[in-house]
């Protein structure tokens, strides 16, 4: 039988709670065609709201190993016209128009032998449909799964991956919460996600292939600390959420940005004010490794920009700095830094 293709309406099948504020919709199509998609791909749904269609795009949170139906795991926002049509007014045995499936943001397009998926709140949809995929076919699987989310009760398909890791080796989840539900205790990671909570959860983290979904902000921060751990970004992947205007296969894997981050090829230059030495280096060495090589003694302590013991003072330049909560704004905003999380930009004097 031929696959479906795009010609042909989804058939709503069900709308089923998934977490706090969350469904899961299930389509079919009305042919009884099966689905063929990579495992991450996205959909875009083209909506009979009032004042004509709206097209909205979702990844798809099933595998293409269950052809026979697809799946769209989505968040209750009251400001999205498109979610509020498909919460408030999608019903079983309606159709929609579809367009796809695409994008790129797949493991089928990057194959490695180790993963680290590291998602916050529906992120996590297209790290679940290729989780899901490897643990259907029964290939090896090395997955560190890391998923990030407001409160325990909000972690969306926690229940359905605890019950694949137990059926699986080499499926390692990691939930991180920002607080615990009321009247019901949490013993997992709480705070925001991090490089010290990272080198944890991922020993490994320099030899696996990374795919990060989520709010920008959140995508931001995971670019920040790993590229502060000296990973390799070219085995960077993201994907991120913006509904189209017009049909058409438009949402795909983000590039991703250019956030001017330390280039080894790029040289620096660290004064030390009260010796007047001068030090030259590249910008990806910290301050710390820098003060060292000119024989500048900084007391440090965790290395990992929490215990605050390095906290150096600039007396004139830049430095970027992705630290883990060893200093407030009120301090960097007084020009001091931690100098084992910072590499100096240009030209920097400091008062040492």
């Amino acid at each position: 039988m031929a696959h479906w293709t795009d010609e042909e309406p989804l058939e709503c099948v069900s709308i089923l709670p998934e977490a706090a504020d969350v469904v899961t919709v299930c389509f079919q199509a009305p042919s009884g065609r099966p689905f063929q998609f990579d495992a991450g791909q996205f959909l875009t749904l083209e909506l009979p709201v009032p004042g004509g269609p709206l097209y909205r795009t979702f990844t798809i949170s099933s595998s293409p190993s269950r052809p026979k139906s697809l799946t769209l795991t989505i968040k209750a926002q009251p400001d999205s016209i498109g979610v509020r049509w498909i919460i408030d007014a999608l019903r079983p045995g309606m159709k929609v128009k579809a367009n796809g499936p695409s994008g790129h943001f797949t493991a089928v397009a990057h194959p490695a032998k180790k993963y680290l998926f590291i998602s916050a709140g529906t992120g996590i949809t297209p790290m679940m449909s290729m989780t899901t995929e490897i643990y259907d076919l029964g290939s090896h699987c090395d997955i560190v799964f890391v998923n990030c989310a407001r409160r325990p009760s909000e972690i969306i398909f926690k229940r359905r991956l605890e019950h694949m890791a137990t059926r699986i080796a080499g499926l390692d989840l990691k939930w991180v919460v920002s607080a615990p539900d009321r009247y019901q205790p949490w013993t997992g990671y709480q705070g925001r996600l991090n490089q010290l909570m990272l080198g944890l959860m991922a020993p490994d983290y320099l030899e696996r292939e990374v795919f990060c979904c989520g709010p920008e902000s959140f995508m931001q921060s995971v670019r920040e600390a790993l590229a502060g751990l000296g990973f390799d970004m070219d085995h960077y992947h993201q994907e991120s959420f913006h509904a189209p205007s017009i049909p058409g296969p438009q949402h795909v894997e983000a590039p991703v940005p250019d956030d001017d981050l330390p280039d080894e090829d790029i040289m620096a230059e660290v004064t030390f004010g009260r010796s007047g030495l001068k030090q030259s280096c590249a910008e990806t060495e910290t301050v710390l490794a820098v003060a060292r090589q000119a024989g500048i003694a900084i007391p440090t302590g965790c290395t990992f920009g929490v215990c605050g013991t390095c906290k150096t003072k600039k007396i004139s330049g830049d430095v970027y700095m992705v630290h883990n909560g060893g200093i407030t704004e009120d301090e960097i905003e007084e020009g001091y830094f931690l100098a084992c999380c910072s590499n100096p930009r240009g030209k920097v004097e400091l008062d040492l």
